[in-house]
């Protein structure tokens, strides 16, 4: 007998022979635990897409391969198209890494616009990428009120409010939820938020917290995270949050209400992103393990 033919024979005789053992033992081990919930969205490598470095496939690769995530959190300026095929493509390929959707963060959608044009325009890719949320599988698709300067006129608001309710039927028909993020314009004082989630009243209707970006003091920036806990579908944590001392304080607010979304982290600066987005997911993992062992601040 030559050594290979020892050796495959050595092994092939091992293995059959600690198979049974093995399947014993992997039926009485006690099942792990569920994944943490945690994702990164698209826009933190958008210094990666401008370059020419990083697709959605790409995008798709990291979140499975480099940080072992269940999920795509998916910005809209990852996605080439909003035609079907295109779509069902992207599909195809998420479902092949077994990864799911954690939100569709969508852009150039906003509600109000001063330009009826592009208030039009934006309605239409808005109807678009509420569709593209039913074939990608998104539990949360965000899209920006509008809106400038602090609040909103009447006109705007009652348009504002329209077109939500038009959007959360839709959403509720096909099985997830949409909603506003504190964003940018009134979106970011919370008593706007308050009055904007009580007018749609839709159970379809959630909010995608930017953590921390409230306008306001830093008080009333950590009353606002708070209060606004039970009313969140998804969040954007970004590197200010992830790195800062109140980390344990803003990921407590929604461990404590029972929050079911994704704890999505978000990186700005387009440079070092795949070791800074590598941080950022460690300093949201290790707090979120020590909730799971039982230490959730009082």
């Amino acid at each position: 007998m030559n050594r290979r033919n020892f050796i495959q024979g050595t092994l092939a005789g091992g293995v059959l022979a600690a198979l049974p053992a093995w399947t014993q033992a992997a039926e009485a081990a006690p099942s792990p635990a569920e994944p943490l919930k945690i994702s990164v969205l698209s826009y933190a490598f958008h210094g990666l897409l401008r370059e020419g470095k990083m697709n959605i496939f790409g995008f798709m690769e990291t979140c499975k391969y480099r940080y072992g995530l269940h999920v795509a959190d998916i910005w809209n300026g990852f996605l080439e198209s909003t035609d079907e095929t295109y779509l069902q493509k992207v599909r195809d390929e998420l479902d092949a890494r077994e990864l799911g959707v954690a939100d569709l963060a969508v852009d150039q959608a906003h509600v109000w616009d001063d330009n009826a044009e592009i208030r039009e325009k934006n309605y239409r890719h808005a109807l678009a990428n509420l569709n593209a949320a039913r074939i990608l599988g998104a539990p949360f698709v965000r899209i920006d009120a509008g809106g400038r300067g602090t609040v909103w006129t009447d006109e705007e608001f009652d348009h504002i409010v329209m077109r939500y309710k038009e959007y959360t039927q839709y959403a509720h028909d096909h099985g997830f939820k949409v909603g506003a993020e504190n964003h940018w314009g009134p979106e970011k004082a919370w008593p706007n938020i308050q009055r904007l989630y009580h007018a749609v009243d839709h159970p379809a209707f959630g909010l995608s917290c930017h953590i921390g970006a409230w306008e306001g003091t830093d008080e009333e920036k950590r009353i606002a995270d708070r209060e606004a806990a039970p009313w969140v579908s998804h969040t954007h944590i970004d590197w200010s949050i992830c790195t800062g001392p109140l980390l344990e304080e803003k990921l407590a607010n929604l461990w404590k209400v029972g929050y079911q979304g994704y704890y999505s982290v978000e990186h700005h600066t387009g440079k070092d992103e795949y070791a800074e987005v590598a941080i950022q997911l460690a300093l949201v993992r290790s707090k979120l393990e020590q909730f799971r062992d039982g230490g959730v601040p009082e």
